[in-house]
């Protein structure tokens, strides 16, 4: 049997090589980049995640690794604190998110999977086509990354695969060689992302929060050493943003997030910023004969919520529950990456439909001027007991999420 191809060394993508190959199915992940560290991917890992890791026997070994872990998820607004999310009320030995770099994350994955025979990773190995036969995929063409994070490939090899998977993300290499674009669903905002240092007196409450001025929002990630700070702008408002600087920024940050004014100064240029473009998009159908999209490069989530790993990381479980008996049986048939998208995709379709809500609230709000945090009437809904709860069970495990089947 010819390996399993996946291609993107993202969560989802390391997680379904890692599922692959621990039931002894031959597998390669091939990671355009020559490593995992890249500033601003999302850092949460959610109870489902973590309890999924714990029935893997790798949740205790993770966990000995720096991170911090969320218990809260808050809005901060002129009228006062709401606090909708309470992952400390779940029936679960994993009552919070675990905030933790996500290179530390997929390195911690990689080297577990590295211990298995049938597991192959390649680095800086960058897809530059597909190998189709009769109109089956039946393997990649792959080059050498050369130029950096950015860079394209030189070089050139075939090779054979029993089935592809992309798992390249938002901007997938694999989803455009295959046909199969994607469709926006309209997000309004960006997030123009930068990162501030941790102190031991910061307050011990301020887990995954957001902080609501007239006509912006920041959020924050909490990790072992620094604050990931998101400050949200108009979809498109960049060039705006760029032209006035970080005096803006760093004004928003002393009004509405005072105890993190003390270190304002420390974001001294835009070139200490990353923008993230917000999308919101789903391709139609996520295969084709011999090939699979999960992740991002089948439905992109906001970073809203961190729900994008967990989406991916619930797609990697599902196309394991399929795949595994599938490849044991012989071979992957069309029908076999239908079901996995059946699987999934009434939970995708939830979670982007809830997200979409949400960016036209907030563009609406900015359009006619008025502050674009949560209603104040929120505030009686929040003390009620329960809700905190589902709230946190709602995000903490997502829509129908799957669970693993196969041994």
């Amino acid at each position: 049997m010819d390996p399993v191809r996946v291609v993107g060394g993202g969560p989802g993508g390391m997680l379904l090589a890692y599922l692959l190959a621990r039931a002894g199915i031959p597998v390669t992940l091939l990671e355009g980049h020559r490593d995992f560290d890249r500033r601003f991917r999302g850092d949460s890992l959610h109870p489902w995640t973590l309890e999924t890791l714990d029935e893997l026997g790798l949740a205790d070994d993770l966990l000995r690794l720096p991170h911090f872990p969320a218990r809260y998820f808050r809005f901060h607004t002129p009228a006062g604190t709401l606090t909708p999310t309470d992952y400390g009320a779940l029936d679960s030995r994993f009552p919070y998110v675990a905030l933790m770099p996500q290179a530390r994350f997929l390195e911690f994955l990689a080297a577990k999977a590295a211990e298995l025979p049938t597991f192959e990773l390649r680095l800086g190995a960058r897809v530059t086509g597909l190998v189709v036969r009769d109109g089956v995929v039946t393997g990649v063409e792959v080059g050498s990354a050369v130029g950096g994070a950015v860079g394209g490939a030189v070089g050139g090899e075939e090779l054979p695969a029993s089935l592809v998977v992309g798992a390249d993300g938002r901007f997938s290499k694999v989803r455009t060689l295959a046909g199969l674009p994607a469709t926006s669903l309209g997000a309004q905002t960006d997030v123009l992302w930068f990162a501030l240092p941790r102190r031991a007196d910061d307050p011990p409450e301020a887990d995954v929060d957001l902080y609501f001025g007239a006509d912006r929002y920041v959020g924050l990630l909490g990790g072992p050493d620094e604050w990931q700070v998101g400050y949200s702008l108009p979809k498109g408002g960049y060039a705006a943003v760029r032209a006035a600087g970080v005096e803006p920024i760093k004004e928003f940050l002393r009004e509405h997030v005072p105890w993190l004014a003390d270190r304002a100064d420390l974001l001294t240029d835009m070139n200490r910023t990353t923008l993230l473009s917000v999308d919101i998009a789903r391709v139609e159908r996520w295969y084709r004969p011999g090939l699979l999209l999960i992740g991002d490069a089948a439905h992109v989530i906001s970073p809203v919520g961190g729900n994008g790993i967990l989406m991916a990381l619930q797609d990697a479980v599902a196309a394991a529950n399929r795949l595994v008996p599938a490849l044991r049986a012989g071979g992957v048939h069309e029908t076999d990456l239908s079901a996995v998208q059946q699987d999934r995709e009434a939970a995708i379709r939830e979670v982007q439909a809830a997200q979409v809500r949400t960016e036209r609230r907030v563009a609406r709000a900015r359009d006619r001027d008025r502050t674009i945090a949560p209603p104040r009437f929120l505030r009686w809904v929040f003390a009620v007991p329960g809700v905190r709860k589902r709230s946190a069970k709602r995000n903490a495990y997502g829509p129908n999420p799957p669970h693993l089947s196969h041994p």
